[in-house]
């Protein structure tokens, strides 16, 4: 198998996968990400405690790819601190916009590299980017 197919399988998976998927009533930051030029609609749901992202979810409709990536963020950011999950969303971006391709670098992407050559496809750059960006925005507001 290679590398295209298995990173292709990752991300059927978790766009499949409910785990990440579903309404936290405890939440204490939440924040709706759009994407109106292909329907992508999230919203993100945090429940931090200080400057600790301690769970997270999301809910909301979108292609494979916009789900996986929102799964697989959620995955990492979970029980990291609000600046780690800064670092993650400024990784994630520069390694789709090409800036950033040092494996070592982006081993703390774990299984978000498998997006890594999206930017390949310009139409899915902001299928895949849009969980990250709305990631980004939540931390900004809730500092």
């Amino acid at each position: 198998m290679d590398l295209n197919q298995l990173y292709t399988e990752l991300i059927l998976e978790h766009s499949q996968n409910s785990e990440n998927k579903g309404h936290l009533d405890h939440a204490n930051c939440t924040e709706r990400g759009h994407n109106p030029s292909c329907g992508d609609d999230i919203t993100l749901e945090l429940v931090c405690r200080g400057d600790i992202i301690e769970d997270a979810s999301f809910t909301g409709s979108g292609c494979a790819i916009s789900q996986a990536s929102t799964s697989i963020m959620i995955d990492l950011i979970k029980g990291k601190s609000k600046e780690e999950a800064g670092e993650l969303v400024n990784t994630f971006l520069s390694m789709i916009k090409k800036e950033l391709n040092d494996y070592d670098k982006l081993e703390m992407l774990e299984d978000a590299v498998a997006f890594q050559n999206i930017g390949n496809m310009p139409a899915r750059v902001k299928c895949a980017t849009l969980a990250w960006h709305t990631l980004r925005e939540a931390i900004t507001k809730n500092q």
